[in-house]
């Protein structure tokens, strides 16, 4: 039977050889890496610890990231990242990266070359998907669930059916991979890939690097899905061969796999796409709400705070300074990509328009701390999710776009077509 991405990649990792890997079917399989940071990290270790097991199974398939309360913004937050910190050394956990060490999760791991094309990575994260980007199977997964995983080195998946979308046609200016998902909300709705796999292929793949392949992955999950996952390519390969630790197998679907549904998306006639409050569904070209006065503008978070996104924002900030009455946060999402963005003297270029640059942190991300907002306040945000109330007070309001839209908002103090500047 032809298999699908998703198929094929559980079906390497069932337990039971003898186990059907069918959409609706229930497998038993290993993962290769578990996922958790210093908001559901701790929750997982006192579901281990009323296992009452005193091992980790598989110590080195576990990666613990303090990027959430970093820096700790008060003493519940610091709490956090002690418990981290205990359960690394105690259970010895080499794979730990404390604040000044990592970055952001989702962007430090594949940077540290613990994923690969064809592996399972699940997390205390719902935005794991992000893995997908290189061609590896990621999702979220519950403290319980993890704390199973931690104790005996597999868990359960119920098989996803899967949807392809097929990207063809020139990509244009200010388009970026961050548009490519928000378009496919905006056509599917927030529950339109609901327990799914979201499978994206084409030729159109071949004009997004692997950041921009993450942004589109991260969001999946914001269209309900399982799992997102970019057809693997020659950039995928490349990409493979100098950040792989360890062997790694590259999965494409087989031909005339069944796809639960098909659809196109044509690169040659997107725009910019921006979603408006409160959800990443709610959708629209740029132009449809130019003018909107904006407070804050927020630039990075795990899928958008790359080197990618930090030389767009460059890009349109070059010569220019933020706008009277608005500010502007920058976030690199790794240390290493803080390094590079100095050497190519981006941080100095932010902080001189008057952008204030952070060290790497999801704080603003979730409304938690270094960037929250007020009642009333508008923001625009590369993030992931504009709900009510996740960019702080419920009464603000958060627009999500890309890199070069947000940066655009930053100069003019209003949304604005990037073009237009």
């Amino acid at each position: 039977m032809a298999k699908t991405i998703a198929e094929k990649i559980l079906e390497a990792h069932v337990i039971d050889d003898r186990q059907r890997v069918e959409p609706g079917e229930i497998v038993r399989a290993r993962v290769d890496l578990c996922l958790l940071n210093d908001i559901n990290g701790p929750g997982a270790f006192r579901h281990f610890e009323n296992m009452k097991i005193d091992r980790v199974a598989s110590p080195d398939k576990l990666a613990l990231v303090v990027d959430h309360f970093a820096p700790a913004p008060n003493a519940a937050g610091a709490r956090l990242g002690v418990s981290m910190r205990k359960f690394a050394e105690e259970k010895g956990i080499r794979h730990f990266w404390d604040l000044g060490k990592g970055g952001i999760e989702h962007t430090l791991i594949p940077e540290e070359g613990l994923i690969g094309p064809g592996d399972i990575i699940v997390g205390g994260d719902s935005h794991t998907t992000t893995a997908g980007a290189f061609g590896a199977f990621g999702t979220g997964m519950s403290w319980a669930g993890i704390a199973a995983i931690l104790a005996l080195d597999e868990t359960w998946f119920r098989v996803p059916a899967s949807m392809r979308f097929y990207i063809y046609g020139e990509k244009p200016r200010f388009v970026t991979g961050k548009d490519v998902i928000l378009k496919i909300m905006q056509d599917i709705s927030a529950s339109g890939a609901l327990y799914k796999s979201m499978e994206f292929g084409g030729p159109g793949i071949g004009q997004l690097n692997m950041d921009e392949r993450m942004a589109i992955c991260n969001m999946a999950l914001e269209a309900g899905a399982k799992t997102g996952i970019v057809e693997p390519d020659a950039a995928t390969e490349v990409w493979a061969k100098e950040y792989c630790k360890r062997p790694y197998t590259v999965v494409s679907a087989d031909p005339g796999a069944d796809y639960e549904s098909r659809h196109d998306v044509d690169f040659s006639v997107m725009r910019p796409m921006v979603a408006k409050p409160y959800s990443p569904d709610n959708v629209v070209a740029v132009e449809e709400i130019k003018g909107v006065h904006v407070d804050q503008v927020y630039m990075g978070n795990c899928a958008n705070g790359t080197l990618t996104d930090l030389r767009q924002i460059a890009s349109v900030l070059k010569g220019r300074t933020i706008a009277h009455g608005t500010r502007a946060i920058i976030v690199p999402a790794t240390q290493k990509v803080y390094l590079q963005a100095m050497a190519e003297g981006l941080i100095e270029q932010f902080i001189t328009a008057g952008a204030a640059v952070t060290t790497p942190t999801c704080g603003a991300c979730f409304g938690g701390h270094n960037g929250a907002l007020d009642d009333g306040e508008v923001a625009v945000a590369t993030i992931n999710r504009n709900f009510k109330g996740r960019a702080g007070h419920a009464g603000a309001q958060a627009y999500l776009s890309n890199s070069y839209v947000a940066a655009a908002a930053a100069v003019a103090g209003e949304i604005i077509d990037p073009a237009k500047l």
